[in-house]
């Protein structure tokens, strides 16, 4: 008797689940699914991005998983995406939650920040807020280039000291982007041994890896495991080390304002909080760490790929290094403005995005409502995963769609122009707060630094490996670079 009931509860339980990996009437299409797991053994763990694509080519630019018994769907391709995230932006700004990223962050739904917040009247208050606070503090002006400038004179330093030897530019290139994060927000320069710096890079870079990665798979898709001491829970500790020492500065904030005369967003906020009814003291933590996070890990990924990709192909790097020297002559500086007479090193820093390609799966989307895209009904509360890779080498938007070549933002006569299909920031409404400062800053320390130095592969480095590491963000495998004064080149 007892092993009937037994049987039957297991056979209702297997009926359950084969239910739930059932697609409904016009849901997009996809592969079949297997109870408990759904399409997650389909994918390579440690970069799933090829096996996106390779789905694409089998079922259309848009199509269907079952992340266990999460109903996900993946866009790709321009046309796609931009009827999603921008003619239908409404419908698919929505941000899912119940996934192993809320968790670690530890927030509840009114202190979600910025990235991760839903699509509201309060995420939007918050995003005006954060677009005009870093116009304010000179974002396109001369005080926010003096910042990015003095952080690339540090930058300099350290590569001096490395001349003749082999250097690596990990933990340089992420405590620069830190670091000018870290002024606008914090109003605070950091030494690069700075305990703060050391502790939130080191948490940045591992929780990337870990919440994009086959652990949070696991947690995502079956909560049973949540609960275990697996290797997930190190996110969880860095993300709470990294907000305790955030709240710790919003007090010592509080302590040393002077009204509406501020010194960084963090003032900015506290005044005001003054005004409008959903700005907190819990939500300004969440938002300067969302903010700090984005403005380190992506900018930093994109400079290693950079020089990466200039060691490589050192022609495009000494061309741009021609035009640099042409533009700036005698002048001790480069100034952002600089780069509407810079075409080719505005192109070189495009296709450096391009190929870089640091948010593959941008930040996950979900509906906020029944909606249809492209002919499909895409139920509300569905999780959408807008392929950006997809995009970023998609066959007819680009000259050389799968290698790295300025040309990609060149016209025939020479002209940068940028394509539509350029999407590393995203699109439509949750396209990143941050680009402007980015794009400053890419520009800034590429620039600089040519100008001053030729950057080599290293003879006894072996072949190098294009492989990313996958996480929230693409970073390159770690790897060391050779530095020489560029004088020395030339008298070689």
């Amino acid at each position: 008797m007892f092993g009937s009931l037994v049987l039957f509860c297991l056979v209702l339980c297997l009926l359950s689940l084969l239910l739930r990996t059932r697609r409904t009437k016009n849901f997009p299409p996809g592969p079949m699914a297997v109870p408990l797991f759904g399409n997650l053994l389909e994918f390579n763990a440690q970069n799933p991005i090829p096996d996106l694509n390779r789905l694409a080519r089998r079922y259309g630019n848009v199509y269907s998983l079952l992340f266990g018994s999460k109903k996900v769907v993946i866009l790709n391709g321009y046309q796609a995406l931009k009827e999603a995230l921008v003619t239908k932006a409404a419908d698919f700004s929505g941000r899912p939650d119940d996934l192993m990223i809320i968790d670690a962050v530890q927030r509840k739904v009114d202190t979600m920040g910025v990235v991760l917040a839903p699509y509201s009247p309060q995420w939007r208050d918050h995003r005006r807020f954060g677009l005009s606070t870093l116009r304010n503090f000179g974002l396109g002006k001369k005080s926010m280039e003096d910042r990015i400038l003095r952080e690339i004179q540090r930058v300099e330093k350290i590569l001096e000291e490395g001349i003749g030897s082999v250097v690596n530019p990990q933990e340089l290139f992420h405590n620069l982007a830190s670091n000018v994060i870290s002024q606008v927000v914090f109003g605070s320069e950091y030494d690069h041994n700075h305990n703060f710096i050391k502790m939130s890079i080191a948490g940045i870079r591992e929780s990337a890896k870990i919440v994009n990665g086959p652990w949070a798979m696991i947690y995502d898709t079956i909560p049973g495991m949540r609960y275990l001491p697996l290797p997930f829970r190190k996110a969880f500790t860095n993300s709470k080390n990294i907000e305790v020492r955030v709240m710790e500065m919003v007090f010592e904030h509080k302590k040393t304002k002077i009204k509406d005369k501020p010194r960084d967003l963090m003032d900015c906020y506290l005044d005001e909080m003054e005004k409008v009814s959903s700005f907190s003291e819990n939500q300004l933590s969440s938002f300067a760490q969302d903010l700090h996070f984005a403005g380190t890990d992506t900018t930093s990924n994109t400079l290693l790929y950079g020089i990466l990709c200039l060691m490589t192909h050192p022609h495009i790097q000494e061309r741009g290094q021609q035009e640099i020297d042409l533009m700036l002559k005698g002048r001790e500086e480069a100034s952002y403005e600089d780069r509407h007479e810079m075409p080719y090193m505005q192109a070189v820093i495009h296709e450096i995005q391009r190929i870089s390609n640091t948010v593959p799966l941008s930040v996950l989307h979900a509906t906020t409502k029944d909606t249809e895209l492209m002919g499909y009904s895409i139920p509300k509360g569905t999780i959408i995963v807008p392929n950006m890779a997809s995009v970023l080498s998609e066959e007819g938007q680009w000259k050389f769609p799968h290698e790295f070549n300025p040309e990609n933002f060149l016209n025939d006569k020479g002209e940068f122009v940028k394509p539509e299909a350029f999407v590393p920031f995203s699109i439509g409404p949750r396209v990143c707060l941050g680009e402007g400062l980015a794009r400053m800053e890419l520009f800034l320390v590429f620039v600089t630094l040519l100008r001053r130095f030729q950057f080599i592969w290293p003879k006894n480095a072996g072949e190098p490996d294009f492989r990313p590491v996958f996480g929230i963000t693409l970073s390159p495998q770690p790897f060391n670079l050779e530095v020489r004064f560029r004088e020395e080149r030339e008298r070689a």
